[in-house]
């Protein structure tokens, strides 16, 4: 983990960065405001821990959620400090990994990301993004993924699994479903006063397990994939017993 080692110990490998970022917004009234840096830290640690050499930096708690103005707690960035912070870190890793991929929690992040990997594919850092897709949720077997858009079943079922004891089912209400376009364009807060978009019912532990996991194998797959494809050399699957 970047966070522990000492710079003497990444004077050689020079291996791929992970880096998780999630958000610090609300999330209905029964799931925590780090829930997307849970869930991007989940994954993220998940793939350090089946390949090598790959190098976990610390999560950034911060994103652009400026969709969940409003709602007490939501501390946002926006898109261009997010693609600025984005670019600015990547290129200062130039000495600690020869790539990056970025974790993605949060959808409001993408813009930014997007951005700042066009800036620095044309410097010649490359930079792979992931993030959750519906078609995993379904995979997981969760009904209406496609309309599940915020702390509904999808996110309150990984909670339930990855901090149980920060999860208030006594307090989880199901909202609206809109769609995409009609959350980027009226927010949220005109659309459920509670903050939920979609239904909670259903959510455990279980099915968040089964979900991580579909997370997990999805971002290693496409990681592989993007690695071979840049001509990077990727990593291996990591031997069973040898820590991150």
């Amino acid at each position: 983990m970047l966070g522990r080692a000492t710079w003497r110990e990444l004077m050689n490998d020079r291996p791929l960065l992970v880096l998780p970022l999630g958000s610090t917004e609300q999330h209905g009234p029964h799931l925590p405001l780090d829930t997307d840096t849970r869930v991007a830290s989940a994954v993220a640690r998940g793939l350090a821990d089946r390949l090598d050499p790959v190098l976990l930096g610390p999560a950034m708690p911060y994103g652009a959620s400026g969709e969940h103005a409003g709602f007490p707690g939501t501390v946002s960035l926006g898109t261009q400090v997010l693609e600025r912070v984005i670019v600015e870190l990547v290129r200062s890793v130039d000495d600690t990994a020869r790539a990056v991929m970025v974790v993605n929690g949060h959808g409001g992040n993408v813009a930014a990301l997007m951005s700042a990997r066009r800036i620095l594919a044309s410097e010649g850092r490359p930079v792979h993004l992931w993030a959750p897709t519906t078609a995993l949720a379904r995979i997981a077997g969760i009904p209406t993924a496609d309309r599940d858009l915020h702390a509904g079943r999808t996110e309150t079922s990984l909670l339930l699994h990855l901090a149980p004891d920060l999860v208030r089912l006594d307090l989880a209400v199901a909202g609206p479903s809109p769609s995409l376009d009609e959350l980027v364009a009226q927010g949220v807060a005109a659309l459920s006063p509670t903050g939920v978009l979609g239904d909670p019912a259903g959510a455990s532990a279980a099915e968040g397990a089964r979900l991580l996991d579909a997370y997990v194998d999805d971002a290693v797959e496409r990681l592989l994939s993007w690695a071979r494809r840049q001509g990077i050399t990727p990593p291996a699957a990591r031997s069973a017993g040898r820590p991150a």
